[in-house]
């Protein structure tokens, strides 16, 4: 009787060390999951910043670039897409078209002396940058929690855990190869 005594006592430690081990995988991806989430609000904060800017920036050169109408147009169905993406793939997708729209914007933009001078639009030019730079901050930021997610879903044994409750990958937020090629000049 206490030999079976002592075997069923190290089959329930057994088990309950097992149900701890699932617990503490399951709340780290959870943690994770959640890192990436507030990651991902980091760079939607920003985001939003940037196409709030970008009406102002354009109505300021209208007044001084008359005959650009489709670089208009260009930038604000950009930004209108980008504005409607629903999941980081279509995010980073639309977000590097309202890249290259602005690149091509800024590039426009060098051929009108008066409004590379105006003092309203060099205060929005400079916030733009300064919100494109800490979009590439939060993106990195983004990026790293994601990979930290996706390793921890499928490593072993945390892989088996993930499956069970339906831990997912996550796309990371990926700027386009033309995007990466093309760094937009906002100097004046």
């Amino acid at each position: 009787m206490g030999a079976i005594a002592v075997l069923l006592l190290i089959v329930l430690i057994g088990l309950i060390l097992f149900l701890l081990a699932i617990i503490g995988i399951y709340n780290a991806l959870v943690q994770l999951r959640n890192q990436a989430d507030n990651a991902w609000s980091q760079i939607d904060v920003q985001l939003k910043r940037r196409h709030d800017l970008i009406p102002n920036l354009v109505e300021t050169a209208k007044g001084y670039m008359k005959h650009e109408r489709e670089t208009f147009e260009k930038i604000t169905e950009a930004r209108s897409q980008a504005m409607g993406a629903k999941n980081v793939a279509d995010a980073a997708k639309a977000e590097n078209a309202l890249t290259g729209a602005l690149s091509k914007f800024m590039l426009v933009v060098e051929n009108y002396p008066d409004l590379k001078a105006n003092q309203n639009f060099l205060a929005l030019q400079e916030t733009l940058t300064s919100t494109e730079n800490k979009i590439a901050f939060a993106r990195q930021a983004y990026n790293d929690q994601v990979l930290l997610y996706n390793n921890k879903t499928q490593m072993f044994p945390s892989n088996i855990i993930a499956g069970m409750f339906g831990f997912r990958k996550r796309d990371s937020f990926e700027i386009g190869e033309a995007a990466q090629r093309e760094t937009p000049k906002v100097s004046f």
